[in-house]
């Protein structure tokens, strides 16, 4: 019997089954598909205070995500980094004085002690005014943090197990009962089809944009409407400009909008925000929202963004709180936990909503509803513990890059980068003593070689090619179909060695 089993393997489950199993209690976790395969692997891949939330009067929510923000990069300065981001003052939207106003009170609500404070930008001297039209000629500055979204969920899922939790993916929560004060729950291997059971004396449902189906149909409830689903969409084209700053825009109707460097030779734009009806696995890009995301870049760069410029789009589902908010994006990004049923019964708690930069608190908080059912355990660690590959300070990034790049000097730039960004420390465990590329094995393309392959079978639940090439990387800009197709077989081949 497990104490805990916890419903889904995005940020939020994986998360709780990380500081639950760091606390000493046995925890089994159960994600359908791939860690990080719905909502947590299309985000804007910020971990930000949400300027924006300000406006809705949001600061309990504003001042824990900028709290969060350098104890993520503390974790994890692998895979968080600190980012500038530009807001340009738009005469015709809010005022100065407001903008002024709201990144005063960002800079001060959280907490700030590495990253830098806002300032004040002449957009006609400075290189950030270069790309934009000569229209916008004053901006402000502050600071941010970005985040690849799935490697956080991965190594959450990873620090989870090696502190002994069980991590099943592909595997699906089918049937879940009271009987005799705790809960029997029927577990599908989506694989091979084959069910067994698991007991656990309380219940996480973490399943993001399907929380309120799998209360149907794993539960039994009928019609549970407790999220409101919201689309948000982003397109990638081509790099737009040369420095590593991004761009925070206002739009004419009242949203923002970033533009994000990206994977090194692109710029991501997004998000969209509109509300989703239908199953969260086959949410799409619309043409409309290619066209919106094209045209507000063209308000600002002077190079206009054409939809044929889009080398690549993705979308996600969010599962926000119906909180009854007239607009998609008014509706808050808080988070709501709600507690069914007794201890000596077998407890049941539903995690509505959250976001990406605040997922730790959540998981917090969702442990001292554990502790009371359970008991306590050992006390709250999960802040001052390093995620895998994290163990070193934050400001020694780039001399951890020059030393890769002198041990393994076979390596080429973009690889030696994205080597060192995706597994920090652990980074030797695939080169080990390797002194040339031929060493790691066949090289699919993009410097992805067998050997990180087989690590990220062994060690990170990868099993087909899109797992690998766009959740443990994002390679897939990278590698041809048939390059594509050569990894996929590859993959299989050893899937089946192994079984």
């Amino acid at each position: 019997m497990y104490d805990i089993a916890v419903i889904g393997g995005g940020i939020n489950g994986c998360g709780i089954a990380r500081d639950a199993a760091g606390r000493g209690y046995s925890v089994c976790l159960a994600e359908m598909a791939d860690l990080a395969s719905g909502t947590s692997s299309w985000s804007t891949k910020l971990i930000h205070g949400g300027l924006r939330y300000l406006e809705h009067y949001e600061f309990r929510l504003v001042r824990e995500s900028l709290e969060e923000r350098e104890v993520l990069w503390a974790m994890a300065p692998h895979i968080v980094r600190p980012m500038r981001f530009v807001l340009p003052h738009h005469s015709g939207l809010r005022p100065a004085w407001l903008l002024r106003l709201g990144l005063f009170l960002y800079d001060h609500l959280g907490g700030r002690k590495l990253l830098p404070p806002t300032r004040v930008l002449n957009l006609t001297s400075d290189a950030a005014g270069e790309p934009l039209k000569p229209a916008f000629r004053k901006g402000f500055e502050y600071s941010d943090c970005w985040v690849d979204d799935a490697r956080l969920v991965v190594l959450n899922a990873r620090d989870a197990a090696d502190r002994g939790a069980d991590i099943h993916t592909r595997t699906q929560v089918v049937r879940a009962v009271r009987e005799d004060g705790h809960w029997r729950v029927t577990l599908r291997d989506l694989q091979t089809g084959t069910e067994r059971d698991i007991t656990a004396r309380l219940l996480v449902n973490a399943a993001g944009p399907w929380v309120d189906r799998v209360l149907d149909d794993s539960f039994g409830r009928n019609g549970a409407r407790n999220v409101r689903l919201v689309q948000g969409s982003h397109i990638v084209v081509p790099k737009l400009y040369e420095h590593d700053r991004s761009y925070i825009f206002q739009n004419a109707d009242g949203r923002i909008f970033f533009t994000i460097p990206y994977e090194r030779d692109f710029t991501l734009i997004g998000t969209t925000d509109r509300d989703y009806q239908g199953d969260p696995a086959k949410v799409a890009i619309t043409p409309e929202e290619s066209a919106y995301l094209c045209a507000a870049a063209g308000e600002y760069f002077k190079q206009q963004v054409k939809v044929e410029d889009i080398v690549w789009t993705y979308s996600g589902v969010r599962p926000l709180f119906d909180d009854g908010a007239s607009k998609a994006q008014e509706a808050t990004r808080d988070y709501v936990l709600r507690e069914e049923g007794a201890p000596e019964d077998g407890v049941l708690v539903n995690i509505f909503g959250g976001k990406l930069t605040t997922y730790r608190r959540l998981a917090n908080a969702v442990l001292k509803k554990i502790e009371t059912a359970l008991g306590p355990k050992g006390p709250e660690w999960s802040g001052s513990k390093p995620l895998p590959g994290g163990d070193f300070p934050v400001l020694d990034f780039e001399k951890r890059l020059v030393d890769l790049k002198q041990r393994y000097p076979f390596l080429d730039e973009g690889t030696a980068l994205r080597l060192e960004r995706q597994y920090g420390t652990l980074v030797e465990e695939i080169l080990g003593d390797a002194k040339a590329l031929s060493d790691l094995g066949r090289v699919f393309g993009g410097g992805l070689t067998e050997a990180e392959v087989r690590y990220l079978m062994q060690h990170e639940w990868a099993v087909t090619a899109e797992d690998v090439l766009w959740r443990r990387s994002k390679l897939g800009l990278r590698l041809t179909k048939a390059q594509a197709d050569a990894l996929e077989a590859f993959m299989v081949q050893l899937s089946s060695y192994a079984a």
